[in-house]
C-alpha cells in the first residue's frame, strides 16, 4: 500500500486541476482512484464536498446573489469542515460545503450586478455593503473552497466596475451579459465582462475597506498573474507596532552617522589650527612668511602671530617647525633614494639606457638638503 502513495498523489493533484476547470467527471474519476491506491483524508474531504455540491447546487436559483435557502450573501450558517491531517493543503483547510456552493453560485452569475445582489439603482452605501459583505465571505485566506480566489477577484472586479460611475455607464450600455458559453481561457470559467476589469488590484481594494487581509502564511495567485502573500495575524502585529515606533526605529538606524557626524565637529572644535605652517595656508590665514634663528627654516604664521608668541614661546615654536623641516626632508630623501635605486635595477634588469639616464639625472633635492642640515649640526 505504501508504494502507490506517489501515485495516489498525482491523482489526486489531477483531481484538483480538474475541479479548477470544472470538469466534475474528470475530478471523480481520479479522486476515486486516489482513494483506491492510497486513502487520504484530504481525497476523503474533496470527494465528499465534490459530491454533496454536485447534488446541491444543479438547481441553483437564477438570482445568484443568494443562496439556495433564501439567506442573503454572507449570512450562510457555517459548518466546522471535517478533520484533516498535516499534508492536507490549503485548498481543503477550512473547506465547507457552503463554501463550495458559493463559489458556483458565483460562477454562474451573468452580471455584476448578480455577483453583488444589488438592483441597478442600488445607492452607494448599498453597493459598499454588499462588496464588504461578499469580499470577507470569499477572501482566499476565508475561503479555501476550489475556485474562491476567482470568485473573490469577480466580486472586486464587480465593485470596481459598479462604483466608477463612468464605467458604470459604458457597462450598462454593452449590457453587462456573458456569453452562454463560459470562457475557461479563465480559472473555474469565469468571464471578466470582456474587458470591464478592475484598474486596481482585488488584494488592494480589499485592503482599502479592510486594512488589511485575513491572518494567513498563504500566497494566492489571481489570475492577472499576480502573487499576493498574505501574513500571520502575528506579522501584521509586528508591522502595525515598527509603524508605530517608526520615528524611534528611524532614530536608531541613524545614531551611528549622527555620532560620527558629531564626533567629527568635535574633533575640529577640540584639535586647535597649529600656530605655524611650513607652507602658506589662506585658508587659515598663515600667509606671513618667518624663518628660523638657527636653521633658518621658512614658515608662516597668521599676522597676529608677533603679539602672542615672544621670548621662550617663540624659541620654541621655532624648535617644532625646524623638527617639522627635518623630518620631511628626511623622509623625501629616503623616497628619492628608494626611486632611484628602483630606476637603476630595472635599467640593469631590462638593459635600458633611457631608465639608466632617468635615474642618473635625478637632482635628489631633499637629499642635498639633509646633507647641509648635517652639516649645520656637526657645524653647531
Amino acid at each position: 500500500m505504501e508504494g502507490n502513495r506517489d501515485e495516489a498523489k498525482k491523482c489526486l493533484n489531477i483531481a484538483v486541476k480538474a475541479i479548477e476547470d470544472g470538469n466534475k467527471n474528470k475530478a471523480l474519476k481520479f479522486l476515486y482512484k486516489a482513494e483506491k491506491l492510497y486513502p487520504t483524508e484530504k481525497a476523503k474531504v474533496l470527494l465528499e464536498a465534490l459530491l454533496n455540491n454536485g447534488n446541491s447546487t444543479g438547481n441553483s436559483t437564477a438570482y445568484c446573489g443568494k443562496s439556495s435557502n433564501g439567506s442573503k450573501p454572507g449570512s450562510q450558517t457555517q459548518h466546522e469542515a471535517p478533520k484533516q491531517d498535516s499534508a492536507a493543503a490549503d485548498l481543503t483547510k477550512g473547506f465547507t460545503k457552503e463554501q463550495a456552493e458559493g463559489v458556483q453560485r458565483i460562477k454562474k452569475c451573468k452580471n455584476y450586478y448578480e455577483v453583488l445582489g444589488i438592483r441597478k439603482d442600488a445607492s452607494d452605501d448599498e453597493l459598499k455593503k454588499a462588496y464588504r459583505q461578499l469580499a470577507l465571505k470569499f477572501h482566499p485566506d476565508k475561503n479555501h473552497a476550489p475556485g474562491a480566489t476567482d470568485a473573490f477577484k469577480k466580486i472586486g472586479n464587480a465593485y470596481s466596475v459598479l462604483s466608477n460611475p463612468e464605467k458604470k455607464r459604458q457597462y450598462d450600455l454593452s449590457g453587462g451579459e456573458e456569453p452562454s458559453t463560459p470562457n475557461y481561457s479563465s480559472h473555474e470559467g469565469f468571464d471578466f465582462h470582456r474587458g470591464f476589469e478592475s484598474d486596481i488590484t482585488p488584494e488592494d481594494l480589499f485592503n482599502m475597506f479592510f486594512g488589511g487581509s485575513f491572518p494567513s502564511s498563504n500566497s494566492h495567485e489571481f489570475t492577472n498573474g499576480r502573487t499576493y502573500s498574505h501574513h500571520t495575524e502575528e506579522t501584521r502585529g509586528e508591522r502595525v507596532e515598527e509603524r508605530g515606533d517608526g520615528g524611534f526605529s528611524m532614530f536608531i538606524q541613524l545614531m551611528p552617522i549622527v555620532v560620527l557626524v558629531l564626533v567629527s565637529i568635535l574633533s575640529q572644535l577640540l584639535v586647535s589650527t597649529p600656530p605655524y605652517s611650513l607652507y602658506s595656508r589662506p585658508s587659515t590665514g598663515q600667509t606671513v612668511k618667518r624663518q628660523t634663528e638657527n636653521l633658518h627654516v621658512d614658515y608662516f604664521v597668521t599676522t597676529d602671530f608677533k603679539s602672542e608668541y615672544k621670548g621662550s614661546a617663540l624659541l620654541k615654536i621655532e624648535k617644532s617647525v625646524e623638527e617639522d623641516y627635518v623630518s620631511n626632508v628626511r623622509n623625501n630623501c629616503w623616497k628619492e633614494r628608494q626611486t632611484k635605486t628602483d630606476l637603476l635595477y630595472a635599467a640593469k634588469v631590462y638593459r635600458d639606457e633611457r631608465l639608466q639616464r632617468k635615474a642618473e639625472l635625478m637632482t635628489m633635492e631633499n637629499c642635498k638638503e639633509l646633507d647641509r642640515l648635517n652639516d649645520l649640526f656637526r657645524g653647531g
